[in-house]
């Protein structure tokens, strides 16, 4: 592990030990102690200087990048102090010139880089003759860090890594006051003890493959640092969007089941006479009072935001239901009924069903392909020799934890980890 991933890794633990004093301090319904406060503010100067530092390492990488000599396909000089993780390439767009050259090496002659053979022999039908090279674990590593970077719901749901193609999880949505599951009883003296059983309905869910492809000119493939921006910025931003759209909308076949098509989903209906395009205080409030809380999690409203019209001019009363954010980086959108609101591009217009949800993320499970450092393995690069392209393929599965709504101990209305309103036309 280098500097700059041993510096990313230390913000991260840093990150969730403040993350967890909060979680601590919320579930017991608290204020802060003095102890916590000042604990809470050293992780805060660490977090700080940790980004400095991150900040400042990422800078003289790209400083010493820029300044580093131009090396044509097929050179064999090593331009990284730790040619083990790098093969010996000065960025991804090095390397993907120098597979450019290997695959054509037939058709133009000359040699192939001697420093793609020991990356070819690292998978199955690899150099020329086979599917592609694998990517140098460093440029896999960035490539998967910028993947993180673009994720909008990855770090906010319940996500894990595997390295098999197909997961089985036990799910329990038995409640205490059903009729099946784990129960207690009250005992008379001397009665024999009822028992129980947990009620577990193992669930497959597979991984499928997402994948970008990434079409490159032959001038393109001439200038590196273009081919750098092309190869890790635009397919990770691609991979992601494709990702959280499954997440929240996904049909399940072929791709991760999203939570608006699933069956756990509770949708709100409109109020009597509700005029096409609005959201009213009642949707809002019946919404809220649906909605399954989850120990640890941290529910949000996730909205379009042409809906900021609705949710700012509404009132219980005299009384604004929706405030701003006062800064707040987890809030860009304010608050609505003491919860965040999130604007993103996966909500619906306003007036159509999804253009406002309510969503607890840990209710939804994702997996994605994991193996080694930082699921280096995970994501590849391949050359395919008619359309000179470039594709990364990222195996990721997901649904719901629930398959369908959740019935209350009293009353009718079930409740869920998503809901949404009907659409308003």
């Amino acid at each position: 592990m280098n500097k700059l991933e041993k510096l990313k890794a230390e913000l991260e633990k840093r990150k969730a030990a403040g993350l967890a004093l909060c979680d601590k301090v919320e579930a017991e319904d608290r204020e802060f102690t003095d102890e916590e406060n000042a604990t809470y503010a050293e992780i805060e100067a660490d977090v700080e200087g940790l980004e400095a530092k991150i900040k400042a390492e990422e800078q003289l990488r790209e400083r010493r990048r820029s300044m580093a000599p131009l090396s044509p396909a097929g050179s064999t000089t090593v331009n990284d102090l730790n040619p083990e993780t790098t093969g010996g390439f000065a960025d991804i767009g090095e390397f993907a010139s120098a597979v450019h050259a290997a695959v054509h090496v037939a058709q133009t002659g000359g040699i192939i880089d001697p420093r793609l053979a020991p990356l070819a022999a690292t998978m199955q039908g690899g150099g020329s003759s086979g599917e592609g090279f694998m990517l140098p674990p460093q440029y896999r590593d960035e490539v998967w860090d910028l993947v993180v970077q673009f994720d909008e719901f990855g770090p906010l749901i319940d996500e894990e890594p595997t390295s098999r193609r197909n997961v089985k999880i036990g799910a329990d949505e038995t409640t205490p006051w059903g009729t099946s599951g784990i129960k207690a009883y009250w005992r008379k003296e001397g009665a024999k003890m009822t028992e129980s059983e947990l009620d577990d309905d193992g669930r497959d869910v597979p991984l499928h493959e997402l994948y970008t492809l990434a079409l490159a000119t032959e001038e393109l493939l001439e200038d590196a640092p273009r081919l750098q921006n092309r190869l890790t910025n635009k397919a990770a931003e691609a991979i992601s969007f494709k990702k959280n759209h499954a997440i929240v909308e996904g049909t399940g076949a072929g791709q991760p089941l999203g939570w608006l098509k699933s069956k756990a989903k509770v949708r709100v209906t409109k109020e009597s006479g509700q005029a096409a395009g609005t959201i009213v205080a009642k949707n809002v409030i019946k919404m809220y009072s649906r909605l399954l809380m989850m120990p640890g999690s941290r529910p949000f409203w996730l909205a379009n935001s042409n809906t900021l019209p609705e949710l700012m001019t509404m009132t219980v009363g005299d009384k604004p239901i929706w405030m701003p954010s006062n800064g707040l980086a987890d809030a860009p959108g304010g608050f609505l009924l003491g919860l965040p609101v999130r604007f993103s591009e996966f909500a619906e217009t306003v007036g159509t069903e999804g253009d406002l949800q309510l969503i607890q993320p840990k209710g939804y499970y994702g997996v994605r392909r994991a193996s080694g450092v930082k699921f280096a393995s995970s994501i590849h690069l391949y050359f395919d020799y008619g359309k000179q392209a470039f594709r990364w393929v990222f195996p990721y599965g997901g649904m719901p934890h629930l398959s369908k709504p959740v019935s209350p101990m009293k009353g009718s209305a079930t409740k869920s980890h998503f809901i949404t309103l009907e659409t308003r036309s």
